[in-house]
């Protein structure tokens, strides 16, 4: 598939008679796509019912006639003022009772049935009159769902729509007291309606109830984005999109891609890097221009999975932005390299955010394609030379890697609810495992977690999925895969309740968790030959092989068969020693790269990036900092 670039437009943002020399440099730039409209509803709905679409009309004209195709997004991530005089109770309350109220976006609880309504109204109204536009390619709905805290939300709407939701899944009120343990405090119930929200309890809440809440509130979502897929398809063959996060865990991401065409995400690289990665502060700074060389990669596995297969960077970062601690600028060349580092993982397009830097409002900081004067910004430079790669280069096809990573957000949200020690939590584990990976120069597909075909994979790994269903454990014992899980496998039931048998309680796997504890990270657990355990640890029964230890003799791994259990968050080196060893035992071949140099394997060529700011060797040569180099296969 060909592979392209884009931008995000507001032509609302600026007079009419600049949209037709704006759509003229960006097609000369190299640009394809153009994404519009998804905050845009106060502008063609300032008043209830009075709709002025004619601007709208006129700008995706302007655009398609330059030959640009129009990404257009439903603009419900921004209601106007007047639809909370007509809905006050539509925002979103916190767990603190406080109201997510009006002034920025995203101000809406997605419980809230009002809203639910108004929002397929607008979307009514957009896919009618734009669903069979020549010009619209694309749809986008909403923007960045869960952005800023705002899945969970805890209003009348949500406590209503939560005891409707338990009680289609558990059919009475005394199956969720036995599934819940409510016989633990006096916590048993009468009636559904009796439940409340896990919120403002004198201590903690049942970790059932939390776990329920944030299933739930993860469902809010798929079937608020799912209302709109379902409208925009009745008048629009057009492919259908949303542009989710970088480490936003708190819903289900696949079950949102499951209605949508393409997955998309929005990546900031150097803004990631101080409040997402979980970085030192020295690798903080030695990536400050750069961004973490293993961040962005995780996430285009990840979404690539998400679209199943088809996915785009929606928004890439073109320079400094407004939102981080510290908001450097990235060194020349990053984002060419972040947009070849992209394509490498299977992206269709990268489009930059934004065209034009705007010089009002909450992001007259943050950086655009164009200077709020109309000159070229370092980002269109960059984006002018991968155009131009781009129409030399082959194209790029992606293949199955050779080792499997299994993402559950069910996981994450059990981590989240009871994560036993202070920073301990799901998305690091994973993280972790992955890097360690890509720094022995390996490729990664990550899988859902209701994948049970693993065949064609040497290397399948699960590690902290705390609730692990029966027939997935069986397809793990049964693979040909050698197979990873631990800490916290199979720790819990689908109730968020201790099993018995004991975990991980796997089929033909002797390996029991008799005790877990968590410590402080600054009392790492070191292991005999390298690497400590730090945060958290499990002792181990059972009858399979030690192949490992922590340097007071006990079992850190264990092994039998096809399959090895890590008994604890393991640190890089813990990681590497034991991916070192496994992959030469499944016969994958490895190179341990230095510093930030990252390569990705394609059907027909192996492509290298430098996260680093000095030129660095590879087994093929020398790429520059902020580099990008081919190898072809």
């Amino acid at each position: 598939m060909k592979r392209t670039l884009g931008t995000c437009y507001y032509p609302e943002h600026w007079p009419e008679e600049m949209w037709e020399a704006d759509a003229r440099r960006m097609a000369e730039a190299g640009l394809t796509w153009v994404r519009i409209g998804e905050f845009a509803w106060s502008r063609l709905e300032p008043k209830p019912g009075d709709l002025q679409f004619d601007w709208m009309d006129q700008s995706i004209e302007v655009l398609g006639a330059a030959g640009l195709k129009v990404v257009l997004g439903t603009p419900t991530a921004t209601p106007p003022r007047w639809l909370l005089d007509k809905h006050p109770d539509m925002i979103a309350l916190d767990a603190n009772g406080n109201p997510r109220g009006f002034g920025s976006r995203r101000h809406y609880c997605f419980s809230h049935q009002g809203y639910r309504e108004e929002s397929d109204r607008i979307v009514r109204l957009f896919a009618e009159r734009y669903g069979d536009n020549p010009h619209v390619a694309a749809w986008q709905t909403d923007n960045e769902y869960g952005c800023h805290d705002t899945t969970h939300s805890y209003t009348s709407a949500a406590l209503n729509a939560f005891r409707s939701w338990l009680k289609d899944r558990y059919g009475s009120i005394d199956a969720l007291n036995r599934a819940w343990g409510n016989v633990f405090w006096s916590m048993e119930y009468g009636s559904f309606g009796e439940i409340g929200l896990p919120n403002l309890t004198v201590t903690e809440p049942n970790p059932s109830h939390v776990l329920a809440f944030r299933r739930f509130s993860s469902d809010q979502v798929a079937s608020f984005n799912r209302r709109q897929v379902e409208i925009i398809r009745e008048y629009s063959n057009a492919p259908t999109s949303h542009n989710f996060m970088g480490r936003i865990t708190e819903f289900d991401h696949f079950k949102v891609g499951d209605d949508l065409d393409i997955a998309t995400w929005d990546s900031y690289p150097l803004g990631f890097l101080e409040d997402r990665v979980g970085a030192s502060e020295e690798h903080q700074r030695t990536y400050a221009r750069q961004g973490d060389p293993d961040f962005q990669a995780f996430h285009h596995d990840l979404y690539r999975a998400v679209g199943r297969g088809r996915w785009w960077v929606m928004e890439q970062q073109p320079g400094p932005v407004n939102w981080a601690p510290y908001n450097p600028a990235p060194l020349p060349g990053m984002m060419r390299l972040w947009a070849w580092e992209a394509y490498a993982h299977g992206a269709e397009a990268v489009c930059y955010f934004r065209w034009r830097q705007a010089p009002f409002a909450q992001e007259q900081m943050h950086a655009g394609m164009l200077r709020p004067d109309n000159a070229d910004a370092p980002a269109l430079t960059e984006a002018r030379q991968v155009a131009d790669e781009l129409r030399a280069a082959p194209d790029v096809s992606i293949i199955k890697a050779p080792i499997a990573l299994i993402y559950d957000y069910d996981a994450d949200f059990a981590w989240a609810t009871q994560p036993h020690g202070a920073g301990l939590n799901y998305f690091q584990i994973v993280f972790d495992a992955y890097k360690a990976l890509r720094k022995l120069g390996l490729s990664i597909d990550i899988l859902r977690a209701d994948t049970r075909d693993f065949s064609g994979y040497k290397l399948v790994l699960a590690p902290g999925m705390i609730y692990m269903p029966h027939d997935m454990k069986r397809a793990l014992a049964e693979t040909e895969a050698h197979v990873v899980i631990g800490p916290r496998t199979a720790a819990r039931n689908a109730d968020m309740v201790i099993p018995v048998p004991l975990p991980p309680d796997m089929p033909n796997f002797d390996v029991t968790v008799a005790r877990v504890e968590s410590v402080r990270p600054d009392m790492p657990m070191p292991l005999k030959g390298g690497g400590s355990f730090v945060g958290y640890r499990e002792e181990l029964e059972g009858s399979a092989e030690v192949v490992m230890t922590l340097k007071d003799g006990q079992a850190a791994i264990m092994r039998s068969q096809n399959m090895t259990y890590v008994a604890g968050t393991g640190d890089e080196t813990a990681w590497k020693r034991l991916f070192s060893e496994l992959c030469g035992k499944v016969g994958l071949e490895t190179t341990a790269l230095a510093g930030g140099v990252r390569c990705r394997e394609t059907a027909s060529q192996r492509i290298w990036v430098n996260y680093g700011s000095e030129p660095a060797e590879t087994p093929v040569g020398r790429i520059e900092a902020a580099g990008v180099l081919f190898e072809k296969l």
